[in-house]
């Protein structure tokens, strides 16, 4: 792991063009999902702009200036001069940044009901954790407080805060310094407030800087560190300290999140990796397919184009929260309007579902008992999937009909109150094999605390009791991130988790179903589809049973909402299977079933047999035989399990299973 350090305690008519202003270039390479179009017609956003929305914050303080004041040159040009495409695409930042989660962060009602659940839990530690949540979800008035003297930030400050309900808002992403970029985590941005830079991607001879400076009060410059994936670290690795149950500090720390290690373990990132790396801009501020390029600030008639330039969509995967805060935007605050949430959660759903994941299926072996269902999943994001917060997860569904619809099997089935279906009253482990409906496959962290029990309250989680998030692409144990990115529970003895024909950092899982057939021999169609979570319900059981105003205004909230999961990717595949005849017709006995030491025997081989080959559940083969006229064949089997022994023939072949205990 790279060092950790400890956390550390109006209007404007003209804001004028910099290139740092705008954080506007993202990696080209192939594997980077292009801007795509706007969820909206350009005449439909021109209607709906700021209806019945707030106005973008124009305060300012000793450090930072609210979007407000960069809204003037960087939002949207009535003009259609800057800001737009070659074809007159308002790409604007401003407008795409305001619907976004990091625009919201200050206003998130979960995030502000889990702050008040964590202090009703641990009273004493108010300060430290209040000032602990507001460096990332409120940095311009949590770092003004500490630049001031003023000591640690609280909640009550933020209330009365406007410029820290800004959020994530353009300065503190535009003003980290490049030294030490990507070193520092838990809340410790390193802002450079001397002389005032505001850092960009353009070099400062292609830079005009004259309006920012008289009217905004910020030197633009370049800086390489808004390229960085570094830029992202500060944030998105976060450390906590882990109280006990009576709420005394241990001395530990939790990591409750490292998209940042995640991503430094894999094969995005460029540093380690060149040819296939891609920083965390290249995806989520994803380059505009026009070589034309875009005029970045309004009223500067002279300015040309710039080229490329990135759109500050920052799609993640939060499409719930997205939603809850356009239906209670009023009580909330926001200052987006529905119709730039809808294209906002329009880019989130396109994120989940095309630069996600890869699902396959397949059968490896069936008989007219069950049918062996493989499911294979890869992770297509440069960080686990999921990542970020705990409580969100995926999970994987399995449905089997016949030949007219009829369901045969289905494993995992979303229910309507937004739980799963067969899942354990606590928490569901990790699953190489499925053979039961109560068996789910979850991928999902786990907190413990410090009785290694279940914990969804923070301050208390002490180690992951489960971490089975799928993997970036070479992604490695032996990393020397792997402190801050562990697995954890099943999915480490899992062969195929991460691994593929034996080598670490493939990205993958398979799910092995065994799955009951009762007879059937007809037809099947298959559906393996995977379900996304960012709040699921059973992750505010616990909080739920506290009260304070924030936890009740977000209740109400969750209470109406819709809590169907998200439809991430799926696969389909059909078995056409006509027929599976019994082994007897050829006269060959497979015996003793179940084995009960090790050893299967194999009689009746005559010469119409051409070889006979014994599987896993997991479909690699364990032993072979090819037919040499002997009437019998032992073979021992490498362990305990369930195998597949496949007679083949000239014509067909023959499937059997076999039980080893």
């Amino acid at each position: 792991m790279k060092k950790s350090y400890s956390l550390i305690g109006k209007s404007v008519v003209l804001a004028a063009l910099a290139g740092a202003v705008a954080l506007s270039v993202a990696w080209s390479n192939g594997h980077v999902p292009e801007a795509h179009a706007s969820f909206h017609s350009s005449s439909e956003l021109a209607s709906f702009r700021d209806a019945g929305t707030l106005p973008l914050d124009s305060n300012a303080n000793t450090h930072f200036v609210g979007s407000g004041y960069c809204n003037g040159c960087h939002g949207h040009d009535p003009s259609g001069q800057s800001m737009v495409t070659a074809d007159g695409r308002d790409v604007n930042v401003v407008d795409m940044w305001r619907s976004s989660m990091m625009a919201n962060s200050a206003r998130d009602p979960f995030w502000r009901a889990k702050v008040s659940h964590e202090v009703l839990v641990n009273p004493a530690h108010q300060v430290e954790l209040e000032n602990k949540c507001t460096t990332c979800h409120a940095p311009m008035g949590n770092f003004e407080h500490h630049f001031t003297g003023q000591g640690p930030y609280s909640i009550a400050y933020l209330e009365q805060d406007d410029i820290a309900l800004d959020g994530v808002s353009c300065v503190p992403c535009h003003m980290q310094k490049e030294e030490g970029i990507g070193d520092f985590f838990s809340g410790n941005l390193q802002l450079d407030t001397a002389g005032r830079p505001i850092y960009g991607p353009y070099a400062d001879d292609d830079i005009f800087p004259d309006p920012m400076q008289i009217f905004v009060g910020y030197d633009p410059k370049y800086g390489p560190q808004i390229m960085d994936a570094g830029l992202c670290a500060g944030c998105h690795t976060l450390l906590t300290e882990t109280a006990d149950i009576d709420g005394n500090l241990t001395g530990d720390e939790f990591v409750e999140q490292a998209t940042y290690h995640e991503w430094l373990n894999s094969e995005f990132n460029d540093e380690e990796h060149p040819a296939t790396g891609i920083t965390c801009q290249g995806c989520h501020v994803p380059l505009l397919n026009d070589t034309f390029g875009v005029v970045i600030s309004a009223n500067y008639v002279f300015l040309q184009p710039k080229s490329p330039f990135g759109e500050h969509h920052f799609a993640g995967a939060n499409t719930f929260m997205l939603e809850m805060l356009r239906d209670n935007g009023d009580t909330l605050r926001v200052t987006a309007s529905p119709a730039q949430f809808d294209s906002s959660i329009a880019r989130t759903e396109r994120m989940l579902q095309q630069h996600t994941l890869m699902v396959e299926t397949s059968v490896p072996w069936r008989d007219a008992d069950t049918a062996f269902i493989d499911v294979k999943l890869t992770n297509l994001a440069g960080h686990k999937f999921p990542s970020g917060y705990p409580s969100r997860r995926a999970w994987l569904q399995l449905v089997v009909t016949d030949a007219v619809g009829d369901t045969l099997y289905n494993n995992g089935a979303p229910t309507p109150d937004g739980d799963i279906a067969g899942h354990d009253p606590l928490w569901e482990p990790h699953y190489n094999t499925i053979t039961s409906a109560d068996q789910v496959q979850i991928y999902e962290m786990v907190m413990g605390d410090v009785n290694g029990d279940l914990t969804t309250v923070l301050e208390r989680a002490k180690e992951p009791l489960k971490d089975n998030r799928l993997a970036p692409a070479g992604f490695s144990v032996n990393h020397s991130t792997y402190d801050t990115t562990l697995i954890a529970g099943g999915a480490l003895t899992d062969p195929d988790f991460n691994h593929e024909d034996g080598v670490e950092g493939s990205g993958t899982d398979v799910v092995h179903y065994h799955v009951p057939m009762g007879g059937h021999i007809g037809l099947i169609h298959i559906t393996a589809q995977v379900w996304y979570q960012s709040a699921p319900p059973r992750f505010m059981q616990e909080m739920f049973l506290h009260s304070s105003p924030e936890i009740d205004l977000f209740k109400g909230m969750f209470q109406a909402a819709d809590k169907a999961p998200v439809a991430v990717r799926s696969s389909t595949h059909t078995d056409m299977t006509v027929g599976i005849d019994d082994l007897r017709e050829l006269g060959v006995h497979v015996f003793p079933n179940p084995v009960r030491d090790g050893l299967l025997n194999i009689t009746g081989i005559d010469g119409r047999i051409t070889s006979i080959d014994v599987y896993d559940a997991g479909g690699r083969r364990v032993a072979q035989r090819k037919s040499d006229g002997n009437g019998r064949w032992t073979t021992r089997l490498p362990g305990k399990g369930t195998y597949i022994v496949v007679i083949r023939t000239a014509e067909r072949s023959f499937v059997e299973r076999v039980v080893s205990l």
